[in-house]
C-alpha cells in the first residue's frame, strides 16, 4: 500500500530501523543556517520521542559542538541514503569539543543522551524522512 506509507512519511518525523527493530520520533527540523546554529541550546528536556533533524543542503562534513546545550544527547550522522554512517553517545552539556560525524553528511538527527544505543539504534540502521530521495535506502513510498 505505497500510497498509505507515503502519506505517513512526514516532515515533522522520522523513522528508524535496523536489527533492533524501529522506532519513530517526532522531530524539529533545522535547514538553515540560523536553526542548525542554535540547534538544542538552551532547552533543559527533550521528550524522550523527540528530536531535532539538521539537513543540510548538500552532502558535506559535519562536526558538532555541545556550547549551551543543557542535556546530554545522542548524535546520528547520516548519508545521503538516510543510513545511519556514525553514531556519537552522550555527548556532555556545554563541551566545546568538536564532534566530528564524517565527510558527505546530509543530516544529523540529535535524540536524548543515552537512547540510540538503550534501542541498539548503530551504524547502518536506516531512516526515513522527506529529506531522503527515491534512491534512499528506505524511501517514503517503501513499504
Amino acid at each position: 500500500m505505497p500510497v498509505a506509507a507515503a502519506a505517513d512519511c512526514r516532515a515533522d518525523a522520522v523513522d528508524l530501523r535496523g536489527d533492533w527493530g524501529s522506532a519513530r520520533f517526532s522531530v524539529e527540523i533545522a535547514d538553515d543556517e540560523a536553526e542548525r546554529a542554535r540547534g538544542l541550546m538552551f532547552r533543559e528536556v527533550l521528550p524522550r520521542s523527540s528530536g531535532m533533524l539538521f539537513i543540510y543542503p548538500r552532502p558535506q562534513p559535519s562536526s558538532f559542538w555541545m556550547k549551551n546545550t543543557l542535556i546530554p544527547l545522542d548524535m546520528l550522522f547520516l548519508g545521503p541514503d538516510g543510513v545511519v554512517r556514525h553514531v556519537h553517545s552522550r555527548a556532555v552539556p556545554g563541551d566545546l569539543t568538536p564532534i566530528p560525524g564524517g565527510d558527505g553528511i546530509l543530516a544529523v538527527l540529535e535524540i536524548n543522551g543515552g537512547l540510540a544505543g538503550a534501542m541498539g539504534i548503530s551504524e547502518g540502521s536506516q531512516m526515513r524522512h522527506p529529506a531522503f530521495g527515491e534512491d534512499a535506502a528506505w524511501p517514503c513510498a517503501a513499504e
